[in-house]
């Protein structure tokens, strides 16, 4: 990902807090707000309305976890994983071999495409759906290739080994509570990206490779249109991360992660929830009551926002301070906050998903 057209020397937060001050808006509480019909999904903005967790539905579905699960995943996939390397395929394999295990459908999106640099490549996009005739899907993703810095190890924890590591996690965790989605006409899509880092300077021809591929593709063949909106978890899994609401269209559903998130706080649920409270933001939140409009972050999202997907991108700003250097590793992941949103994300799946009680 890269904050359009920037040098990276320059401060992202002082940035990002600047062009927010345009059009910046303050979000004026965590209500639900199905009353009023403001849930809409999809490119066509159809309404959709899921009921909030019941109180019992909350307490049991927060119990749900499994640490030790997410901590393997996150080391299966640390290894430096450059499209076009042997490391590459073995993460590939593993993240495919993890789903099917589960009774997931996965196919393989393949194509080939040139990059500076390196040349001719093939990559592979990952799709993983519960329910591959489903009419409709809550798709979340995350990309799972590291950047290309030759002589350096690059591992990519939080770009983004963690959100990959997350979403088989949750797919793990929730086995059991997934089943009805097999035969839902509105079902889950778990979808790993390839190639978003560029090889030698982020472009329109040299970055998400992937993304843009698949968006396409999809477009010709009108599949866009199943997806009721796309999740795409990035950097995550370094301590004290901001998320705002990018989009307008998908603010009341980025509201509801705002609200769980306080339904945990209050029931002291949350693995130490504390933060440094250095920057301008709430330091005891994660999920920020505040709507950034800003078009200056480019990742995965932006060939599907361009097609009127609509986007929710889990994105911390600022970025974490290792970003794209050798220091992204395991030592910068914090696993309390890891785990925090790890069951903040899984309680927002179950919630938009399940059938109302």
């Amino acid at each position: 990902m890269l904050l359009n057209k920037l040098p990276q020397h320059i401060n992202i937060w002082n940035v990002c807090m600047q062009a927010a001050l345009i059009a910046t808006l303050t979000i004026t509480g965590s209500k639900s707000q199905t009353a009023t019909g403001d849930y809409l999904v999809g490119r066509k903005q159809t309404s959709y309305n899921p009921s909030e967790l019941s109180e019992s539905q909350f307490l049991e579905y927060s119990n749900l976890s499994d640490k030790q699960h997410l901590r393997e995943a996150i080391r299966n996939i640390l290894i430096p994983r450059v499209v076009g390397t042997g490391n590459h395929s073995i993460v590939r394999q593993y993240i495919v071999q993890s789903l099917r295990d589960l009774d997931w459908k996965v196919e393989l999106n393949s194509f080939h495409d040139t990059a500076p640099i390196v040349g001719a490549l093939h990559f592979h996009n990952i799709i993983a759906t519960l329910n591959p005739k489903a009419e409709s899907y809550l798709v979340l993703a995350c990309h799972y290739d590291s950047k290309y810095m030759p002589d350096v190890e690059f591992l990519g924890a939080t770009d983004s080994a963690v959100p990959c590591a997350m979403l088989l996690n949750l797919a793990h965790v929730l086995e059991k509570h997934l089943g009805s989605l097999k035969t839902a006409k509105r079902s889950l899509m778990l979808l790993f990206f390839d190639g978003e880092e560029a090889f030698d300077e982020w472009g329109p021809k040299d970055s998400i490779y992937g993304a843009r591929h698949l968006a396409q593709r999809w477009e010709k063949e009108g599949k866009l249109d199943s997806i009721d909106m796309l999740v795409l978890l990035d950097l995550l899994g370094a301590p004290d991360p901001a998320f705002y609401s990018f989009f307008a269209n998908t603010e009341s559903w980025y509201m509801r992660l705002l609200a769980l998130e306080s339904r945990l706080s209050q029931r002291g649920l949350l693995e130490q929830y504390t933060s440094s409270g250095v920057a301008p933001r709430d330091p005891t939140r994660y999920f920020q009551a505040q709507a950034m409009r800003s078009s200056y972050i480019e990742d995965d999202h932006i060939p599907f926002l361009k097609r009127n997907v609509p986007i929710l991108h889990l994105i911390p700003v600022p970025f974490p301070t290792v970003w794209h250097t050798p220091d992204d590793n395991e030592s910068v992941i914090d696993y309390s906050t890891t785990d925090n949103l790890a069951l903040i994300i899984r309680l927002f799946t179950l919630e938009y998903l399940l059938e109302k009680s």
